[in-house]
């Protein structure tokens, strides 16, 4: 669909590769908006049955939006208008009524984590770590729908903890904190995930969609309204871009807390 993002059929499973490796696959715009209109070709195409999402080479599976796309954020509508856009591709993955798998041979950082999140079931090499360091990195905030996917996960004071300490957790603590729900040598992970794409091929369609749909509905609960003063207040601050200029320049940010 695009030279960065990349989609192959393997008999009833499609295969969705996020392809810039030398940027640890970090996301664009354009990847954002390939990644949904792909989960709408895909989920009416009755010949795929499964989705396995992954990323190129072995450092990544995503890190989040690439940074470069925060440069010219000005106003009010620039903030809201992302926001609203990962919102809206997150919740078409996590409402596919189809499974989805997420491959994770590499880290899985900010946007990059609540993708996986928004799969169903996660695979991970024993290498790959996992966090949400805005506080650390940009100083932004999280869009409505990825917070309710860190909650449904981890629970609120796990969550809240992951955020607010910026840290990264390796993949046997993300495992036993329930981000992920299998490890496996990077050597066999690919061959792990077309397996248990292959067996879930194989269940009956409408009992998944059903229970997929149960938790749609579930999440919607979760997900909080009107934060928009919130994204802004972020978005617009003197922090954030110091934030994204430390981050380009490779130093640590100057907080002042404005």
């Amino acid at each position: 669909m695009t030279e960065h993002f990349l989609v192959e059929r393997a008999g009833s499973t499609a295969l969705l590769t996020f392809n810039r490796p030398d940027a640890r696959n970090s996301m664009t715009f354009e990847m954002y908006e390939a990644l949904h209109d792909a989960c709408v070709a895909l989920d009416a195409d009755p010949a795929v049955r499964v989705l396995v999402l992954r990323g190129a080479g072995d450092r990544a599976f995503a890190s989040g939006t690439d940074i470069r796309q925060f440069l010219d954020f000005e106003t009010r509508e620039d903030a809201l208008a992302y926001e609203a856009r990962l919102s809206r591709v997150l919740s078409r993955l996590a409402g596919m009524s189809k499974p989805t798998i997420a491959m994770l041979q590499g880290d899985a950082i900010g946007g990059g984590l609540f993708i996986a999140l928004a799969c169903d079931l996660r695979l991970a090499a024993p290498h790959a770590r996992f966090g949400v360091p805005v506080a650390r990195t940009l100083g932004n905030f999280l869009a409505p729908v990825s917070l309710s996917l860190l909650v449904a996960a981890l629970g609120p004071g796990r969550a809240r903890e992951l955020v607010l300490t910026a840290r990264l957790l390796d993949a046997e603590e993300a495992k036993a904190s329930g981000l992920i729900d299998r490890i496996h040598p990077a050597a066999e992970l690919e061959s792990r995930a077309r397996e248990l794409a292959a067996s879930l091929a194989e269940l009956a369609p409408l009992t998944i969609a059903a229970t997929k749909e149960a938790t749609r509905r579930m999440l919607a609960v979760l997900t909080p309204r009107d934060l928009d003063d919130l994204i802004v207040s972020c978005y617009l601050s003197r922090d954030f871009h110091e934030g994204v200029r430390a981050f380009l320049e490779k130093r640590k940010p100057d907080w002042q807390g404005r």
